[in-house]
């Protein structure tokens, strides 16, 4: 890999970073466990590993911007997180930040 395609990652990763945090807000309006949430992303383009949707969900949950719960479903266990009410809040208020910033950056470009 050049220097270039290794900068480009790098740029592109810390771009991407941000933007899940939000996508995953999101998603979480509706209940979902992470299986279906990772499903719910992909169907929408954005692809992410186990290994980095669980500790985003778990520092998530320990900001107080999740809830979650586990359940039997299909004789399984499963962890079913949703937005707190703190996480509405401040889904509502990312969301309004990112139009502005978007917003910009499509002027700009």
């Amino acid at each position: 890999m050049s220097a270039d395609d290794e900068l480009f990652e790098s740029m592109r990763l810390e771009l991407r970073r941000g933007s899940l945090v939000l996508a995953v807000l999101a998603c979480l309006r509706t209940e979902r466990y992470g299986y279906t949430l990772r499903q719910a992303l992909a169907a929408d383009g954005l692809e992410m590993e186990e290994s980095t949707l669980y500790p985003l969900l778990r520092r998530l949950e320990s900001q107080g911007l999740l809830l979650s719960e586990w359940r039997e479903e299909e004789k399984r266990k499963k962890r079913f997180y949703v937005l707190s009410p703190l996480g509405v809040s401040l889904l509502n208020r990312l969301t309004g930040e990112w139009r502005a910033i978007n917003g910009s950056l499509d002027r700009l470009l």
